[in-house]
């Protein structure tokens, strides 16, 4: 299936194009995904998604097929596995960056190409275009709050004290990671929350769970009916 999208950051085009290649930087901001590695072409990671009480985690790499500077295209394909089931998921991405009307922003328009299979797969590709609509509404304003941020102003480093010495290695410090959001050296790469299709869907599942249940209860009553006719037609 084919969903399309769009939305618009606060920076020129170049430092657009800049931001959504750091993918460390912008990773914090991907609904549902860890990147775990990433050698400047290949992306290796995970996607959590849960279907009602059901959660599942889709294992994968992404490779960037082409990127176009000077055009400010690029192309992204992905493909990943659940970790404990059958289901499959891939996407060829095509992101195309442009200046916006306003002068001072860019327009991303953002085509995704998308093959399925497993619990997903049964939403249909209307309930997914909605649930892309708000993901990328999500990306969209945690990225133009990243690039919106003032950069902060480095500070020298204090010398250090004898004792420091004694610092366990390999301890953690800190709580949030850089100053963008993005996990430090020292610190783990964040576990995502998981993508709650039902949750983020909203109204167009529950009409679906709806229509599913007066289907159900309609094919028991008329079993029911089946039944206590063959009773009477046997008495």
């Amino acid at each position: 299936m084919e969903l399309n999208h769009s939305f618009t950051v606060p920076v020129p085009v170049d430092d657009a194009w800049r931001a959504l290649l750091d993918i460390e930087r912008v990773a914090p901001c991907m609904p549902g995904a860890t990147v775990e590695a990433f050698d400047g072409e290949t992306i290796t990671g995970s996607v959590k998604v849960k279907v009602g009480p059901i959660a599942l985690t889709y294992r994968g790499t992404a490779v960037f097929a082409e990127q176009d500077e000077a055009g400010h295209r690029m192309v992204l394909t992905a493909g990943g596995k659940e970790a404990r089931g059958q289901g499959t998921a891939r996407a060829t991405v095509t992101g195309t960056l442009t200046a916006a009307q306003d002068g001072g922003g860019t327009d991303v328009s953002v085509r995704t190409d998308l093959a399925v299979t497993g619990r997903p797969a049964q939403f249909g590709r209307g309930v997914l275009a909605d649930v892309g609509d708000k993901l990328v509404g999500q990306f969209a304003d945690c990225l133009s709050r990243k690039l919106s941020a003032p950069t902060p102003t480095p500070t020298p480093t204090p010398t250090a004290e004898p004792t420091a010495a004694l610092k366990p290695t390999g301890a953690v410090t800190g709580t949030a990671g850089g100053a963008d959001g993005a996990p430090s050296a020292e610190q783990p790469a964040r576990e995502a929350e998981p993508i709650d299709l039902v949750r983020t869907a909203g109204l167009p599942v529950a009409e679906r769970a709806a229509a599913a249940a007066l289907v159900a209860g309609a094919a028991m009553a008329v079993a029911v009916l089946l039944r206590r006719r063959c009773r009477r037609a046997g008495n």
